[in-house]
């Protein structure tokens, strides 16, 4: 478990306050004179804007004796001999289940107008790390996640983690509203990191709903915030996660998105002067990326997170940096396509670029019978798709084919659903078993 005991958070409280000064403002870097050699790569400073506000700032890095510092929020009165505060606590909170139904900025903070967040028991460090890898549990049991492709094609077991690819406007953000509303598992941790400000209500009012909201923390950090609460948003969706995990819940963590957090991260490394390195990425950011990701999976304990994260490629290159870097921490991946989405079929999910690492091991052999021929007659009509739309094909020709062409309207319906309709585990197997005319399998 990551909670902090209550003797090492009283440990904690300063018995002495150290003050410094805002020596220069550059773009969004402040620089902090007096207490360089009290502050570390991480710790953070209060600064008293003129005008009686307050800002709170992270250190980044240092140069000539100074603290290089970067804001949580917009930089207005901030100005040189500014007096600035180091603040001496980890950044921690204290989840609690009364949490469900609530939206959170990347403070922690209620944004949803239903008053203050009750306290849990416990603190929660915001930047813990992940479960030692010896004493994990393993992965196993399937995880209904609501979405029929999925739960057949490219199955979930509790504590994988998933990677969601796909370019801008392909339905992402709707996938994963219709997992969190209608999943198995018992909690639901939402992260929109870099959202738009105006898709953040529709996703909670209409996406989620009532009912997905109600299992659900939402922590919401929009495009417009400053870096350092986008790349916060995502470190607390998972110490929300892991809360819910150490009380051996079976959490359910959805992260909008990856790319976005490492965009954020990018910000962060060129402003405190790390050279750009792969498409403008700083090497910070392929060193932060497994360290969040790595949260997500099996605990210690019964409890699990397993982890679907959303990968934005940029003009539906699947081989851009972030998308390379994040296949290869995750154990499967979810590709949505464009030319799918194009031609009206919802949740655009291209199955045979698709695949689930854990799923052979977690099903039956009858379950991966079905699965394993429907695939077959799926990749021998995309094979010979583009001569069967110029009318070059002749039936007769090769039986495979024309097998293929019989099942591929019955599997495109069977792929196509509804965000409002739901679909469980055993019935998407035994509806893929009927289409095919195979015996449904046993779980």
């Amino acid at each position: 478990m990551n909670s902090i005991s209550p003797a090492a958070l009283l440990s904690r409280i300063p018995t002495q306050r150290y003050y410094g000064r805002v020596s220069a403002v550059l773009g969004l870097m402040v620089e902090i004179a007096g207490v360089g050699h009290l502050l570390s790569i991480g710790g953070r400073c209060s600064i008293n804007a003129r005008g009686g506000g307050k800002l709170l700032c992270e250190v980044v890095g240092f140069r000539s004796g100074r603290a290089l510092a970067l804001p949580f929020g917009p930089l207005e009165g901030v100005g040189i001999g500014c007096k600035a505060e180091i603040v001496d606590a980890e950044p921690i909170i204290f989840p609690d289940r009364r949490w469900l139904g609530r939206v959170v900025n990347a403070l922690g903070e209620p944004i949803d107008g239903k008053g203050p967040l009750p306290l849990g028991a416990l603190p929660q460090p915001i930047k813990g790390p992940p479960p030692p890898a010896h004493a994990r549990q393993r992965v196993r049991g399937k995880v209904d996640l609501g979405v029929r492709a999925i739960n057949s094609f490219i199955t979930c077991c509790r504590g994988q983690r998933m990677g969601i690819f796909a370019g801008s406007g392909v339905g992402k953000s709707t996938l994963l509203s219709m997992m969190a509303r209608s999943t198995t598992a018992d909690v639901s941790v939402i992260g929109l990191i870099g959202e738009r400000g105006r898709e953040v209500q529709e996703f909670i009012e209409d996406d989620l709903g009532p009912d997905g909201l109600a299992r659900s923390v939402v922590v919401v950090a929009t495009s417009d915030e400053p870096p350092l609460m986008r790349r916060q948003a995502a470190y607390l969706t998972m110490a929300i996660a892991e809360h819910f995990r150490d009380v051996d819940q079976s959490v359910l963590c959805l992260m909008d998105s990856v790319t976005r957090f490492a965009m954020a991260q990018r910000e962060i490394g060129l402003s405190a002067g790390e050279p750009p390195a792969s498409k403008g990425y700083t090497p910070s950011v392929f060193a932060e990326l497994p360290k969040v990701l790595e949260r997500a999976g099996p605990g210690t304990g019964a409890g699990s997170i397993t982890g679907l994260f959303t990968v934005l490629v940029d003009g539906d290159d699947h081989n851009e940096p972030i998308a390379d870097a994040v296949r290869g921490i995750l154990d499967g991946h979810i590709v949505l396509d464009r030319a799918i989405a194009e031609r009206g079929r919802y949740p655009a999910i291209n199955v045979l670029r698709s695949i689930s690492r854990t799923m052979p091991g977690c099903n039956s052999d009858g379950e991966n019978e079905v699965v394993g021929r429907a695939r077959r007659l799926m990749a021998q009509y995309e094979d010979m798709a583009e001569l069967i739309r110029l009318g070059a094909y002749r039936q007769g020709t090769d039986a495979g084919i024309d097998e293929a062409i019989h099942y591929q309207p019955a599997l495109e319906r069977y792929l196509s659903q509804l965000k409002t309709e739901p679909a469980s585990l055993a019935d998407g197997y035994r509806e893929l078993a009927e289409i095919l005319g195979m015996t449904p399998p046993a779980a």
